[in-house]
């Protein structure tokens, strides 16, 4: 009968080991982003067959972590791509919400536009953000309009609970059971 719990509780250990979805990554090198040559391309383009697109394997770590898309949440905001892009909804620069991309919608395809800049107002930030940053908003980015799995997504900002988050309420003061409140 002591097995059982063992057993159970190994399982358990075992399957939780397996999860992905709150994987950190706390060393990056700079030298290994300034390495990276991989150019995504959009796969517009006029005539008859378009361009292959260059996809990079490392698009999928961050678009199934729900840590690396909350950064990028927390990135999105901190470099103001809310000025030019409206929490998603659209500015003076796209909407990310829709189904309308202009340069594709791919994590390759994001990335390489964070990172180059495209023509008539979105600027370059190669050299100005690091590399595993750039990824983090890209993933954000793609988990705007939804196209990232739902089990991993970044959670939504405290401003739009119906309440505070768990570890902000006042503590309670336990009470024995039986008696009303």
């Amino acid at each position: 009968m002591r097995r059982l719990p063992t057993i159970l509780l190994l399982s358990v250990a075992l399957l939780a080991s397996g999860c992905r979805r709150e994987e950190r990554s706390y060393d990056t090198s700079r030298a290994e982003s300034a390495a990276e040559v991989i150019v995504a391309l959009a796969p517009i383009s006029p005539g008859g067959s378009s361009p292959q697109t260059a996809a990079n394997p490392k698009g999928q770590e961050y678009e199934h972590n729900a840590y690396a898309m909350s950064q990028g949440k927390r990135l999105f905001q901190w470099y103001n791509c809310s000025g030019c892009h409206g929490n998603g909804g659209g500015g003076s620069g796209p909407a990310l919400i829709d189904d309308k991309w202009i340069y594709g919608s791919g994590i390759d395809n994001i990335v390489a536009t964070i990172r180059e800049g495209r023509p008539n107002g979105m600027p370059s930030f190669r050299g100005r953000i690091p590399d595993d940053q750039i990824w983090q908003i890209a993933a954000y980015v793609r988990s705007m309009g939804r196209f990232v799995p739902k089990d991993a997504a970044p959670s939504r900002n405290d401003g739009m609970q119906s309440r505070p988050a768990e570890n902000r309420l006042p503590p309670l003061e336990p009470r024995p059971v039986g008696v009303p409140q």
